[in-house]
C-alpha cells in the first residue's frame, strides 16, 4: 500500500476541494493522506469530515516557504490543528504578508499593461497567490499558459516578481515543534542539485531538528529518491514524500502516485507520528 503526504486543495492552489481529495485517495487504494495546504489550515476540516470512518488515515497539514542559509525552501508541517497554537498563530501574519505581496504584483502588472483585479482572482476561500494571478491572467488571454505567465512576469527575477514575508527555517521548526507537529524538508532538489550538495543540505536540517526528508517525489528517478532515502536514514530521520498534486494545475501528477514512479510506503506516516513534538 502508499500513502501521499503532499496535496494542495482549492483552498491554496490546487483545483479540487478537501473532500474530492478524499475521495481520489479512496479510489488510489491510499492508506493516509496529508492535506498541506500553503500557509492555511482552512480545508483541514472538511478533509477530516469526509476521511471519517473511511479506511483512511486524514494528516493535517501545511506548507510553508522559508528563508534558511542553505537557500529559500519549503517545509511541510504533520500534525497543525486549526485554531491557536505557535505556528497556527503565525499562518495569520503570512496570510497578511501574502495579501500585501498580491497587491504589489497586480500593481507591478497595471503598470505593464494587464490589468487584473484583486476580485478575480479566485471565487473560494483561503490563500491567494502567484498560480491565483497567473490562473487570471490565462482566463483574461494575456499569456498562453501558466507556466508563460510566470516566466514571463511572476518568476523571481521577472518584472512583477515580488518577495513575500517568509518564516526563518529554524523558527518554522521550532514552531511546528511547539505545536505538536513535526517538520520535513519538501523536495529537497530545490535546495540543493546535487549528491554532495543533498548530504549538506539534509545534514543541516536535521540540526535544526527536522523530523523528515521528502525523498520520493514526481519528478525524482528511482535511484535518487534512494539516495536520499540512505542519507536520510544515515541521519536519524523518515524518509517521507508525496506527490504535490495540485489537480489541473499540474495535470501529470496523480494522487498517490506522481507520475507514475511514485510508491511512499505506509509505514512513513507511523514513523514520522512518533516524531511528532519531539
Amino acid at each position: 500500500m502508499a500513502v501521499d503526504l503532499h496535496t494542495h486543495s482549492l483552498y491554496s492552489d490546487g483545483t479540487d476541494t478537501p473532500a474530492e481529495l478524499v475521495r481520489l485517495a479512496r479510489r488510489a487504494g491510499l492508506t493516509a493522506l496529508a492535506l498541506t495546504d500553503h500557509d492555511t489550515l482552512d480545508g483541514i476540516p472538511e478533509g477530516r469530515t469526509a476521511a471519517t470512518g473511511a479506511p483512511l488515515q486524514f494528516v493535517p497539514g501545511v506548507e510553508l516557504s522559508v528563508d534558511w542559509e542553505m537557500g529559500s525552501a519549503h517545509l511541510l508541517a504533520y500534525w497543525i490543528e486549526p485554531g491557536p497554537g505557535p505556528l497556527q498563530d503565525r499562518l495569520a501574519d503570512l496570510a497578511e504578508g501574502r495579501e500585501r505581496r498580491n497587491r504589489e504584483i497586480l500593481a507591478a502588472l497595471a503598470g505593464l499593461g494587464l490589468d487584473i483585479t484583486a476580485e478575480e482572482l479566485r471565487p473560494t476561500p483561503g490563500v491567494v497567490g502567484r498560480p491565483h494571478i497567473a490562473a487570471a491572467l490565462v482566463r483574461r488571454g494575456l499569456v498562453p499558459s501558466m507556466e508563460a505567465a510566470f516566466d514571463l512576469y511572476l518568476a523571481r527575477g521577472r518584472p512583477a516578481y515580488r518577495p513575500r514575508l517568509r518564516l526563518q527555517a529554524a523558527d518554522a521548526v521550532s514552531l511546528a515543534r511547539r505545536s505538536g507537529g513535526a517538520a520535513v524538508l519538501a523536495h529537497p532538489h530545490t535546495v540543493a542539485a546535487g549528491a554532495s550538495d543533498y548530504a549538506a543540505a539534509l545534514e543541516a536540517f536535521a540540526a535544526l531538528g527536522g523530523a523528515g526528508i521528502e525523498c520520493h517525489y514526481p519528478d525524482y528517478p528511482p535511484e535518487l529518491q534512494a539516495h536520499l532515502a540512505a542519507v536520510t536514514r544515515r541521519l536519524g530521520l523518515v524518509p517521507t514524500g508525496g506527490s504535490d498534486y495540485h489537480g489541473t494545475h499540474r495535470p501529470r501528477v496523480a494522487l498517490g502516485w506522481g507520475t507514475g514512479n511514485l510508491e511512499v510506503p505506509d509505514g512513513a506516516v507511523e514513523e514520522l507520528s512518533r516524531r511528532v513534538g519531539s
